[in-house]
This record gives structure tokens, C-alpha cells and sequence, in this order.
């Protein structure tokens, strides 16, 4: 029988890999990167037994309060910087493409599709300022897309997303918009405020044990597609905002930040932001990946 020692398991462990069954080129790769890498963290760190017990059950519990109201597992990979990693490394920006950022765990799926220029506000704040969006959405070669699909989300004045606040309508800051013949959106929302990430359970013990904060800037969330382009998921910034320098989750980008200037009285709101967005064609982002 073999001897295991701390000196050769982790060689042990990948001789071990597909040796009773098929295992695709990708999977060696990964699995071959993550038991390196997670045998030599053990070591570095020198983790002792009661600390890996509570990492499993760390991981249990994480879990046990996922729903389709809060991906805790996102949310925990929000905090260490791994999406905004994972997103870095899945769109590389090339030219004036325009920079992602993290999806989130607040994303809601099929919001209701509004006609351009319509408001996303079911209920009113005591402390809100209205806000004007509109922009372009182009193609590389400066020209408007037609039929673009705009996903956004946002927080209400209170801190919170709708699915998180009992007293907040269905959808409500949430809204599908399409993009007209020469590629422009518009809609009317909120001016999204700061706010706290949930500190509770699980993601709230790993802040805490980063020694971190739970808060972050006021941002509006974008999902744009059509078919023939990469799809973008994005944030849009309030260049104003708290805790753009110190995000919790290291989302924040520069070229995604922008003003929110007073409104015209064309506009019907308080606040005007203008920002265009670039989507790269699908073929020529699958030649940049290869």
C-alpha cells in the first residue's frame, strides 16, 4: 500500500484523475489547477481539522439560505473579488467595447417589457429624485443597434431591491426596454442610492472576517442583448456616490461611471444621465477568446 505523506498527496490526487472513467480535456484542466492550488493553500496556511470541519459547514449553511431571493454562493464570491474576476477573464475589452461588470445576486429574470421612455417607479419615496437614462447602444463601427434588448434593475431610495422588501410592488425598479432604429434607449427610474450588501448569515461572518464593509456605491444594473452580439451585463455609476473608491464587491470601473446632472424641463424628472454603450459582434468576440 502507498504511503501518503504531506509531502506527495497532492501528486497522489491527480494521478488519480481519470483513471476509472472519461474526463474532458477542460475538467483535467480545471480540476488539475484547483487541487494544486487548493493542497497548497492547506499547507501554506497550515489548516488544521476543526477549521476544515467549519469550512464545510460554512459552506452547508451558505447553501441552506440560497433561494431565488439571494444566490448566497454569488454573493460570497461578490465579496472576495472572484466575480469581478471571473467576469474580467470571461470579456476581455478590446477597442471601445464597452467594460462589464458583475450580474450580482439580485437579478430577476423576465421583468416587464415598457415602452421606451417609460418609468420603471411603481412606488414613490418620500426622498427620491427621479432620473432621465438614455444613450445609444452602437456596434464597433460607431453604428446604432435596432432591436437591442435592455434589462435594469436598481435599488429603491430605501436601500433595498424589491425582492427583498416586502412593501415594494412586483418588479418594482425593474423594467425591459428595446432600442429603436438607430439604437437608442431611454427610460426614467430613481437615482440609486448606496447601500449595504446583506451582512447577515454567511456573507456577513466572511466580511467580517475580511475585516471589510458590507456597502456599496449607488449604481443602476444593465443586461443588454441581441442576437448577432456578445451580451453585456454592466453597471452605470453615480459619479457622486459614496464608496466608489472602497466598493465591497470591487465592481466599480471607471469608464462606467457617470453624472447625474439636473434635468431639462423636457425631461420631466430631477436627475439626467446620458450614457452609450458599444457591443462587440458574437464572431468577433469568439475570435478574441480563442
Amino acid at each position: 500500500m502507498r504511503n501518503v505523506t504531506i509531502e506527495n498527496v497532492t501528486e497522489i490526487v491527480l494521478e488519480s484523475l481519470g483513471k476509472n472513467g472519461d474526463i474532458t480535456p477542460r475538467n483535467l484542466e480545471i480540476m488539475t489547477s484547483l487541487i494544486r492550488h487548493l493542497h497548497d493553500f492547506c499547507r501554506e496556511a497550515k489548516i488544521q481539522h476543526h477549521e476544515f470541519l467549519y469550512a464545510c459547514d460554512f459552506l452547508a449553511r451558505a447553501g441552506q439560505i440560497t433561494d431565488d431571493k439571494r444566490q448566497e454562493f454569488i454573493l460570497l464570491g461578490d465579496i472576495l473579488g472572484v466575480e469581478v474576476l471571473v467576469d474580467m477573464l470571461t470579456h476581455p475589452i478590446e477597442g471601445d467595447e464597452s467594460e462589464s461588470t458583475v450580474l450580482g445576486p439580485f437579478y430577476r429574470e423576465n421583468p416587464p417589457v415598457l415602452p421606451k421612455g417609460a418609468s420603471t417607479v411603481q412606488k414613490h419615496f418620500d426622498d427620491e429624485e427621479t432620473v432621465y437614462f438614455e444613450g445609444y447602444i452602437r456596434d464597433a463601427n460607431g453604428k446604432g443597434i435596432e432591436g437591442v434588448m435592455m434589462d435594469v434593475w436598481e435599488d429603491a431610495p430605501n436601500g433595498l431591491y424589491e425582492n427583498h422588501d416586502p412593501d415594494q410592488p412586483d418588479y418594482n425598479l425593474r423594467g425591459r426596454f428595446l432600442t429603436d432604429a438607430e439604437g437608442h434607449y431611454a427610460f426614467r427610474a430613481v437615482r440609486p442610492v448606496p447601500y449595504p450588501i446583506p451582512s447577515d448569515e454567511t456573507a456577513g461572518e466572511l466580511i467580517r472576517a475580511m475585516g471589510h464593509h458590507p456597502n456599496r456605491p449607488g449604481h443602476m444594473h444593465f443586461m443588454i442583448s441581441k442576437d448577432g452580439y456578445r451580451s453585456l451585463v454592466s453597471q452605470i455609476f453615480d459619479s457622486s456616490s459614496d464608496f466608489l473608491e472602497k466598493d465591497s464587491v470591487f465592481a466599480v470601473k471607471e469608464s462606467l461611471v457617470a453624472e447625474f446632472r439636473p434635468a431639462g424641463d423636457e425631461y420631466d424628472t430631477d436627475l439626467y444621465v446620458r450614457f452609450d454603450f458599444v457591443m462587440k459582434a458574437a464572431e468577433a468576440a469568439a475570435l478574441a477568446a480563442e
